[in-house]
């Protein structure tokens, strides 16, 4: 994916308020915002190419989407019709029977993505071995074919038993149903691996995105190619939820792959800029105006294939990225009982905060500029400017008509505590119980709104460094500026291991199902026409015989003895003489990413001192006001401030230190204890 000629290479990420775009000019990298068009965000992405204003010969977009996680949220993909096997009609609904929340009584579970009239069995038969127990017959196809075709379905998911062992009967019964013309989404095609359920599940969102995913990215290629009269068609690129990218054709065959698209380019973007500052142990803290995405990272990226979007699990490997409904746009209001609650409800691009100049709502953003820690001059470099007055006035309304007798600063300061209690929270799910202590990492905190509540939040936990990138506002879309090309492939084999199994033998055998997936993964990348030489992460999936669920650790020798440890850090127990299974092998395939490096910044010189009055646990102090750009590395400076920059604003309580670094990262050195807003 290098450079060709004139070939311009950009990055561009679609959120729920604004769609950031990244790319190189000049040697410098550039950042663009411009507000999302959430009834069509491939509008948007027109926009952001038309205000850049760079003519190349070649354009490569990369673009991250919020399309297929909006689709699940919303409930807005496709009717999909369900093929299994015979008597397995129901398993999408029945499920694990798990209780999410172990003493509510009215658990509301989310509905299947397939109504029950649209699910239809296959008499077919292969056991656990991949012994063929019963075909299915030519009438039985045929009269399958019919039965589908009368629901009209927009989509259809194929999900056999023991698929992932003998594929045989599904490549039979998508053969079959190959003339409906719709999309197929086949199981042992995308998720080649044991447990049914997971397996149906993700199938079927596969199935209920195609549709979907199929015309937006025939959207986003048309407005790249707009004004490209005479020239070669822009290549475009997606955002996979496990952190690389992937061919618009393969992002539109298999859309399960995007629906954590966006974040996982945040993750990606604050690992490559904390490593240039010598960090390896971080939590991203990824604050935009709809969401904040966190993550855990200690010595690089880490999927799971145990997550779930929507209330519907997705068993493909994606970054452990948390989520909640915490953004600059959440709304404020009070519930029944008088409490102040802060979203998940979000005011998004249209209306947005009442400081945007339409919304109604009191959000985040309104609180923090009421407080004083948002300049109103200096949002998106001064291009926009907030309405202060406006916020002042409309939320004094609100607040009169839910007959609170609090003031402005007051339910400010409530608000901004409320969503922190939120975010804390979130960070504590990839930290704290998973059995990593925060005090051991350094906070990344970008996004629109990271910045301005990462040192609250460290000081809560303890962490003793907030570290904020170069481009905070935009760093999902550098993410995926710099990301690898990558592949992702599994193969559940179930190996039983005595205690008596010899090591060399065990290594051995790995190393041979690893090679056939290498092979599988050659073939993948020369089909779609990619140059270089591909490289490859093994890793393999290990429990103890009788366990539910699996430890991913990576492939080496002396696997068992990993599995003991990590099991032991992990739960705190471990069996030495206890049987082991290997459960799945999976490897990842990739190639080097674009090789974009990025240089420290040019320190401009500060024209005069500025100082705005702001609101630090209940007291106004004088807090001054310093454009990032004038900041000089390894110049220390206290607390408090406002470092404005273009798409972000960083918050430095008193008390706290921070200087830019080397790689022209802005260092915070945090004071312990919890930070009243």
């Amino acid at each position: 994916m290098g450079k060709r000629g004139r070939e311009l290479q950009v990055a561009i990420d679609t959120g729920g308020t604004f769609t950031d775009c990244v790319w190189v000019e000049g040697g410098e990298v550039r950042s663009l915002k411009v507000f999302s068009t959430p009834d069509d965000p491939s509008r948007a992405i027109g926009t952001a190419l038309e205000k850049m204003g760079v003519a190349a010969e070649s354009l490569v977009l990369l673009h991250g989407t919020t399309v297929g996680t909006n689709s699940l949220l919303q409930r807005k993909g496709a009717r999909v019709a369900l093929v299994t096997t015979t008597g397995f009609e129901d398993a999408i609904e029945i499920g694990r029977q798990d209780r999410p929340r172990l003493y509510e009584l009215r658990v509301q579970r989310e509905p299947p993505l397939v109504e029950r009239g649209m699910r239809f069995g296959v008499a077919e038969r292969i056991d656990a071995s991949g012994k063929a127990l019963q075909t299915p017959d030519a009438a039985s196809l045929r009269e399958l074919r019919t039965r589908v075709a009368e629901t009209r379905p927009q989509a259809v998911a194929i999900c056999l038993l023991f698929s992932f062992v003998n594929p045989t009967h599904e490549v039979q019964v998508a053969e079959a149903l190959a003339g409906l013309g719709v999309p197929l989404s086949i199981s042992h095609q995308i998720l080649p691996e044991f447990r049914e359920y997971e397996r149906m599940s993700t199938v079927v969102v596969n199935a209920y995105l195609q549709p979907v995913m199929q015309r937006y990215l025939e959207n986003v290629q048309r407005r790249a190619d707009e004004g490209r009269r005479g020239q070669a068609r822009a290549r475009v690129f997606v955002m996979q939820s496990g952190g690389g990218i992937s061919t618009v054709a393969a992002a539109a065959r298999e859309p399960v792959r995007t629906v954590l698209s966006g974040p996982a380019g945040g993750v990606v973007g604050a690992a490559a800029m904390a490593e240039r500052s010598g960090l390896a142990r971080i939590i991203t803290f990824d604050m935009g105006g709809t969401s904040t995405d966190v993550a855990l990272v200690d010595g690089g990226l880490h999927t799971s294939t145990q997550s779930a979007v929507a209330g519907q699990p997705v068993a493909i490997p994606m970054l452990d990225i948390h989520t909640v409904g915490a953004g600059g746009g959440s709304i404020a209001r009070f519930d029944a009982a008088g409490a102040l609650r802060v979203g998940p409800e979000s005011a998004g691009a249209d209306p947005g905060p009442i400081c945007y100049g339409r919304g109604l709502q009191p959000t985040v953003t309104d609180a923090n500029l009421i407080l004083g820690r948002l300049p109103a001059d200096r949002f998106l470099g001064g291009e926009f400017v907030l309405d202060a007055e406006r916020t002042r006035r409309v939320m004094g309304e609100w607040l009169k008509r839910q007959s609170s007798r609090l003031s402005l600063a007051a339910f400010a300061a409530g608000v901004v505590r409320v969503v922190n209690a939120n975010m804390e929270k979130a960070i504590r799910v990839v930290s704290i119980e998973r059995g990593h202590d925060p005090r051991e990492f350094v906070l990344v905190a970008f996004g629109g709104a990271g910045a301005m509540h990462a040192c609250e939040l460290a000081a809560g936990l303890g962490i003793p460094q907030v570290l904020v990138p170069r481009l905070p506002g935009a760093l999902s879309a550098f993410g995926i500026l710099v990301s690898e090309v990558v592949k992702d492939f599994s193969r559940t084999v179930l190996w039983q291991l005595g205690a008596g199994t010899a090591a060399s033998g065990l290594h051995l055998r790995l190393q041979a199902g690893l090679r056939e997936l290498e092979e599988q993964a050659k073939r993948e990348f020369a089909k779609e026409g990619w140059a270089g030489r591909v490289r490859f992460t093994p890793s393999i999936d290990l429990r103890y015989r009788g366990q539910g669920h699996e430890l991913n650790l990576a492939f080496r020798r002396g696997l068992l003895a990993d599995f003991r440890a990590e099991h032991q850090r992990r739960y705190g127990h471990s069996h030495p003489g206890r049987e082991v299974e290997v459960v799945t092998l999976r490897l990842r395939a990739w190639l080097p990413g674009s090789g974009v490096r990025v240089g420290a910044p040019d320190v401009v010189q500060a024209r005069r001192k500025e100082f705005t009055t702001a609101l630090f646990a209940g007291r106004r102090m004088q807090t001054a006001v310093v454009a990032r750009e004038t900041l000089v590395p390894g110049r220390r400076q206290q607390g408090p401030a406002i470092v404005t920059e273009y798409g972000a604003t960083s918050v430095v309580p008193p008390g706290m230190a921070y200087q830019v670094d080397a790689a022209g990262n802005l260092v915070i050195e945090v004071r312990r204890g919890r930070q009243k807003s």
